[in-house]
């Protein structure tokens, strides 16, 4: 018998400054059997970074061919493909074919071996944004990750603050490497 996803609920309050970007988002969020609550959570701080309406989560773990976020325009043409983790390089690549704007959002402590091995390669890519979110910072997001959640995220000048009952969390991703696309969290 499988062991089915865990239903997490977010009512989620954006307040992008550098984007004047202003909303409140009630968000499910499936936490596949193998995912951690500190992945989930980036993947929830994922979509305040870069949240619009038309967002949506994707099968992420669970499908290969889909990231774990993405923006698709009326057409259903990619706009946006998020990915969490510790991405493929060459998974990365195919996705820069597919999406006008790709992202990953690197975390843990192997995230600069990651980055060292796969540079070169990456850099080349005009349409990828690299950020990095620092261990401390994702384990104490993991620290706010319950079955329901309400968390308002406040966004100015490449800074974060995530507010909940259960604490605060300020916090800067790291800019690895910034693509054309000026749209987005980073400067």
């Amino acid at each position: 018998m499988a062991i089915k996803a865990t239903i997490h609920k977010a009512a989620l309050q954006i307040a992008d400054l550098d984007r004047h970007y202003y909303a409140d988002h009630a968000l499910t969020l499936a936490r596949h059997p193998s995912e951690t609550d500190e992945r989930m959570m980036v993947r929830l701080l994922a979509f305040a970074l870069y949240a619009n309406e038309a967002l949506t989560f994707g099968k992420g773990l669970s499908n290969d061919e889909e990231p774990d976020l993405w923006q698709k325009d009326l057409t259903g043409a990619i706009v946006r493909w998020i990915d969490v983790g510790l991405a493929d390089e060459r998974a990365v690549r195919k996705a820069c074919g597919r999406a006008e704007q790709v992202v990953v959002i690197s975390y843990g402590r192997t995230a600069p071996i990651w980055w060292n091995e796969n540079r070169d390669r990456l850099q080349r890519l005009d349409n990828l944004t690299v950020l990095n979110l620092a261990p401390e910072t994702t384990l104490a997001l993991a620290a706010l990750a319950s079955r329901s959640m309400q968390l308002q995220c406040t966004l100015q000048e490449g800074h974060v603050m995530i507010t909940s009952e259960a604490g605060m969390i300020a916090m800067e991703p790291a800019v690895w490497h910034q693509g054309h696309d000026r749209s987005t969290f980073a400067h």
